[in-house]
């Protein structure tokens, strides 16, 4: 599931809730060959990530069931074959080889690949007798000739086509399976579909899938084709193939990659809703709460939208900030264990406060804070070395600072900070070489969440443990 098919779900989303409408989840699985095991279910995983809870689908049921398509083989049958009495579709026994033929002649022409018409005006009786023997066959929609076709999309008005330029689409293939173009139209019909939203690539097809909709009688559902998707650089549309080599860098436009590698839900809704709409020039946060109360389609843009990860990274670090501290300590658990560390509930809640404002994804904290849950920290005894100080001074302030905490019953910021910050005036040094010292002796890292609540947190039996080991190192290195 990648980001167009999130945008259009959350957008349909909106305008069902906005509404009082119906959210409805269809798997449009006919293409067999294209079927690949699991992806309903990641589908499924994705949307309930994003918050995105449907009324009716396959799991739920519903009043306009089956919600697969390839359920429904023999409702679409039906309906191909009214269009082939009614003499809007016929059967095509050209053979794939034939067609190849065909289309290697049209190439040498310089022509667009199409249909060259052949079994359009087959005899009715004589193809239906060929198919009742068994021979091989398509269903072809029987386009009209002459003339032209309007359609009105709510972004772009009205697209208009000469007919001669279409072609006769496929709308039931050789197994028996029908399309998209025929199998949608159906559906959306039975279900009383009002609006369907869907990516500008439907864009060409849109006549063909009106002109089946005009033929079986029914009345058109509101179009909105969605803006295309552009590479972050802006130029050229962003293409699955692409996507991969991003992952590399941190980023995805695949939604169960966005959950592992540290984004939040809210901050990819916040995102993808504004790629593609906005309420006004300036109002950028928003909870789906908001999202559902001011989203409109009349505020869609059509022009095409450049993956802006920068901004991603933006709304995450914004949504992360607005999260409950339970909540956050809850869903940062899974980040930790993932990386082998056993964080328990209660010191996740006491680290959530000190970190919150400091990442940009919720992976980061086990970068900015496992060694609260780790046993020994990993010490480069140059990063002991303060700047600006030499290896003897260093350990002179790591000795001093050792004396100082072991004499406190307890190590809080209110009974620690004073007096480190009395010992760093006596030795004549900055607070920064002093307490960066301390900060690489107790938790290992040259950057960290706020010192002196960590240590709190940490316990003072594992804080002078810790300071005492690298002074061990400090005085090695000036033994040697």
């Amino acid at each position: 599931m990648h980001l167009g098919s999130a945008r259009t779900a959350l957008y349909d989303y909106l305008l069902a809730r906005q509404t009082g409408g119906q959210f409805i989840l269809r798997i449009e699985d006919t293409d067999r060959k294209r079927y690949v095991p699991g992806a309903e279910q990641e589908l499924m995983d994705g949307l309930r990530w994003l918050g995105l809870e449907w009324d009716e689908g396959p799991d739920k049921g519903g009043p306009y069931g089956p919600y697969r398509q390839s359920e429904r083989k023999e409702i679409y049958l039906k309906y191909a074959n009214q269009l082939i009495e009614s003499g809007h579709a016929y059967y095509c026994f050209c053979t794939p080889e034939e067609l190849a033929k065909v289309r290697e002649e049209q190439q040498k022409r310089k022509e667009p690949p199409h249909y060259p018409g052949t079994c359009r005006n087959l005899d009715p009786a004589e193809a239906a007798r060929r198919v009742a023997a068994g021979e091989p066959h398509v269903i072809r929609f029987k386009t009209p000739k002459e003339g032209q076709t309007t359609v009105k999309d709510l972004l772009r008005g009205e697209i208009t086509v000469d007919n001669r330029t279409l072609d006769d689409y496929i709308i039931v293939k050789s197994d028996g399976w029908a399309l998209y173009h025929l199998a949608a139209m159906v559906d959306d019909f039975l279900m009383k579909i009002t609006h369907v939203i869907r990516g500008s690539e439907w864009l060409p097809t849109l006549p063909l899938h009106a002109l089946i909709i005009r033929a079986l009688g029914w009345e058109e559902p509101e179009w909105v084709h969605l803006s295309v998707f552009l590479k972050p650089s802006g130029k050229g549309k962003m293409s699955k193939r692409e996507a991969t080599d991003l992952v590399k860098s941190g980023h995805s436009i695949f939604v169960k990659d966005l959950q592992e590698l540290g984004y939040t839900p809210e901050g990819v809704v916040n995102w993808v809703a504004l790629m593609g709409w906005s309420y006004d020039d300036h109002t950028e946060f928003f909870t789906m709460e908001e999202l559902i109360e001011k989203f409109s389609l009349e505020h869609l843009n059509p022009s095409p939208a450049a993956i802006n990860f920068t901004k991603l990274d933006h709304f995450n670090g914004l949504h992360i900030r607005a999260l409950p501290l339970d909540e956050l300590a809850s869903r940062l658990k899974v980040y930790f264990e993932k990386a082998g560390l056993a964080a328990d509930d209660a010191t996740l809640r006491k680290i959530a406060p000190i970190i919150q404002e400091r990442m940009v994804t919720l992976d980061e904290s086990v970068e900015l804070a496992g060694f609260f849950f780790r046993d020994t920290v990993e010490v480069n005894p140059e990063e002991l070395v303060a700047k600006g100080l030499t290896p003897e001074e260093s350990l002179l302030a790591a000795r001093r600072s050792l004396e100082v905490l072991s004499s406190l019953t307890e190590i809080t910021p209110e009974t620690a900070e004073p007096p480190m910050r009395a010992l760093v005036e006596e030795l004549g040094m900055k607070p920064g070489q002093v307490f960066g010292i301390l900060r690489v002796a107790v938790t290992g890292q040259r950057v960290s969440p706020p010192l002196f609540e960590s240590m709190e947190i940490i316990g003072r039996e594992k804080v002078l443990e810790r300071v005492q080991l690298a002074i061990g190192m400090l005085a090695e290195m000036v033994a040697s």
